[in-house]
Parts: C-alpha cells; sequence; structure tokens
C-alpha cells in the first residue's frame, strides 16, 4: 500500500488541505453569532475523517471499480433517488435529503459520480474508435437521463446541469461525431431560445412547463426589477461582494454576510462571504487553487495509458467545473439562482464525500498508470455485448 500512495500527487493533497483551511475559516465567519455556531468545527472533523476514504479510494485499482462495481453502484443510486421520492426530508421546498441514523445524506451528490463511473465503462470499451448514434449514443443518453428524471422531480435543476455538463465532455472526448453534438448543441440552444422567448412573448404559456419557483428564478434573471422580493437574495450577494472590493473589509467584518442579508452562507452562499469579508484578493486566490486543482488533473488524462482512466478524470474535470463556475456566476448575476454548492469550501457532508472520493479516483488513475493491465479474464467478463 505504501509503494502505491508514494505515487499520489502531493500537489493536490496540499491543495486540498488549503481547501480545508479556507472552509473552516470562512465558515467560522459565516456561522459566528448564529444558531450554526461551532460548524466549522464539524467541517473540519469531516474533512479528516473524508481523507481516509479518499486515500483508500487511491489505494484501489479503478480499473476494478469501473468494470465491476460500476453498474451495481449505478443501480444503487438509482434505488436511492427512487428512495427519495417516498422518504425524503423536505428542507425549503426541495425533497433531496433522506434521514439515515439521525444524519442526513443526498443521493444526488454520490449519483453524479456513480454515473460517470458507468459512462467511463461503456466509453472505454469503444476503445477510441467514434461513437455509433444507436448503439452507442442512445444509450450512453438514457444513463445519464435517468438520474436527471429523479432529480429533475425533487426538484433540483442545479445538479441536473452538473449531469449534463459531465455528459458533454466526456461525449466530446470519446471521439463523438462533430454532426452528432452539433444536434445535441442546437437543440439545448433551441430549448434555452423558447424559455427565453415565452418569458418575454408568452408568461403564461411558460408557466403551464415548469414549476412556479423554477418560473421565479428565470424572472429573477432575466429581469431582476420584475420581482424585487425574488431578487433579494442576488441582489444582496452582489452589493456583498463589490462592498469587498479589493482587499475586503476584514475577517468576521461583513455587513451583509453578519446582518441576515445573505441566506445560506454557510453552504451555497459561502463565495459571497469570501468576496465581501476577502475581496478581489482573496477571491481570485481560491480560484487560482481551483485552476491548479484541475490544471494537475488534466495532466493525468495526458499522462493516462488508458481510456477508462482518462474518461472517468474528464468527467470528474467537467463535474468541478460546472459547479464552481455555476456557483459563483449565480451569486454575481451571470447565471440563474441554483441550489448548487462551491466544491471544498461550502458545508456538506454528502458534497465534500463526493469530492474527495472523486479525487481519491483521480489519484487512482495517476498511481496505477504504470501498473500492469488487468489479466484478460477480468477484461473478459467485464465486457458488454452490444
Amino acid at each position: 500500500m505504501l509503494r502505491k500512495l508514494k505515487r499520489v500527487d502531493q500537489l493536490m493533497l496540499w491543495i486540498l488541505l488549503c481547501f480545508m483551511a479556507v472552509s473552516t475559516i470562512v465558515i467560522y465567519s459565516a456561522t459566528t453569532n448564529t444558531n450554526y455556531e461551532g460548524l466549522y468545527k464539524t467541517n473540519m472533523m469531516l474533512y479528516g475523517a473524508f481523507f481516509i476514504p479518499l486515500l483508500i479510494t487511491a489505494w484501489f485499482d479503478y480499473r476494478v471499480v469501473v468494470r465491476y462495481f460500476s453498474v451495481i453502484l449505478y443501480v444503487i443510486g438509482i434505488a436511492l433517488l427512487a428512495l427519495v421520492m417516498f422518504k425524503g426530508i423536505d428542507i425549503n421546498g426541495s425533497v433531496r435529503w433522506i434521514a439515515v441514523g439521525g444524519q442526513q445524506f443526498q443521493p444526488s451528490e454520490f449519483m453524479k459520480l456513480f454515473t460517470i463511473l458507468l459512462l467511463a465503462r461503456f466509453l472505454g470499451q469503444r476503445e477510441g474508435e467514434e461513437l455509433r448514434l444507436v448503439r452507442d449514443i442512445v444509450p450512453l443518453t438514457l444513463i445519464t437521463a435517468i438520474p436527471v428524471g429523479f432529480i429533475m422531480k425533487q426538484p433540483d435543476l442545479g445538479t441536473s446541469i452538473v449531469f449534463a455538463a459531465f455528459f458533454v465532455a466526456m461525449l466530446w472526448m470519446a471521439n463523438v461525431r462533430m454532426s452528432h453534438m452539433i444536434i445535441g448543441l442546437s437543440a439545448t440552444v433551441a430549448v434555452i431560445g423558447s424559455v427565453v422567448a415565452l418569458f418575454y412573448l408568452n408568461t403564461d404559456l411558460l408557466a403551464q412547463f415548469i414549476k412556479p419557483h423554477q418560473m421565479a428564478r428565470i424572472a429573477t434573471f432575466l429581469d431582476p426589477a420584475s420581482d424585487s422580493d425574488q431578487a433579494w437574495h442576488v441582489m444582496n450577494s452582489i452589493r456583498a461582494i463589490g462592498s469587498g472590493r479589493l482587499s475586503g473589509d476584514g475577517f468576521t467584518q461583513g455587513f451583509f454576510i453578519h446582518s441576515g442579508y445573505i441566506p445560506y452562507s454557510y453552504s451555497d452562499s459561502i463565495f459571497v462571504v469570501i468576496g465581501e469579508e476577502f475581496g478581489f484578493l482573496g477571491s481570485a486566490a481560491l480560484i487560482l487553487l481551483y485552476f491548479l486543482l484541475i490544471y494537475r488533473m488534466v495532466l493525468i488524462v495526458k499522462d493516462s495509458n488508458n481510456l477508462e482512466g482518462a474518461y472517468l478524470v474528464v468527467g470528474i474535470i467537467a463535474m468541478f467545473t460546472l459547479q464552481i463556475f455555476e456557483n459563483i456566476a449565480m451569486h454575481i448575476g451571470l447565471m440563474p439562482l441554483t441550489g448548487l454548492s462551491l466544491p471544498f469550501i461550502s458545508y456538506g457532508g454528502s458534497s465534500l464525500l463526493t469530492n474527495m472520493i472523486s479525487i481519491g479516483l483521480v489519484l487512482s488513475v495517476k498511481i496505477h498508470q504504470q501498473e500492469p493491465e488487468l489479466p484478460e479474464l477480468l477484461r473478459t467478463e467485464s465486457t458488454i455485448v452490444y
């Protein structure tokens, strides 16, 4: 085990330690003099505990996980998403969580990784050959669409967009035809364009296809002045980040944060705390850490001698990149507001565990680059016959 772990990308581990420090400090500030005071201690304990599954995942051969456990994990994930519909906990109008032993966890967080694993298995079996529409793209689309359907019922638009992001990224890397990609992107643009057009031309018709809270978020994004109550969160976030200017108002000194103007400042809106209290410099430093993390993962993809591993890491890169962009963009008015956490920084056990295991899989790809290929018997048994 030690021999393998010596090949771990140590810079990535140092970046995670930096994330732990940033997350703990910002959560401390966001929860000072609130009912959640002391949450930063739990955050440190979660980080410490979750480094264990990260290292175990890194040591374990990812190829065994992809070829033997991806289908099982995917089925378990779908079963958990179905269970949410019947036994889920309603928090602020969304039913995304299941209670187990007095603790809550969010199955959709784990389902992101389970879906990436199964997509990597299917795509790896094509061995770089051009993807076929009916025999490849259609099944892969169904694999992604099934969990998205459950997640949209919760409802959770933000997580659904993450699925779309890593699905497109993995197909792009897996030699999809340009014509198929253009058709898919054109359909996406057409849907978005139709929603925008209906919003301005026939709001009543649009309201028949989407839920009231989704309609409110679209209205807030496209026309913030249309409903000051719905735009309250976003407008205050923009003001708070803007007030931080270059170096911020100072640690625990953010006016908007500590006056109750920013909901969920310790979780989904934690970037606002960084922007207000540490300013542009603090925000830029955090984005630089994200850049370094993704850059190291890109190098692992570049050096990978196994397509399954390359596809797996590409999916994880896309998952992180979309979440980082969406979380930051929605608090500065560039994207609609969604319930999406900021990776490694927002408080949340399910999201942090998923992210740590994801990094463990990335490190496993790096560690096992020099390992011999699995026995032919294992490869044959895991092959899906088309």
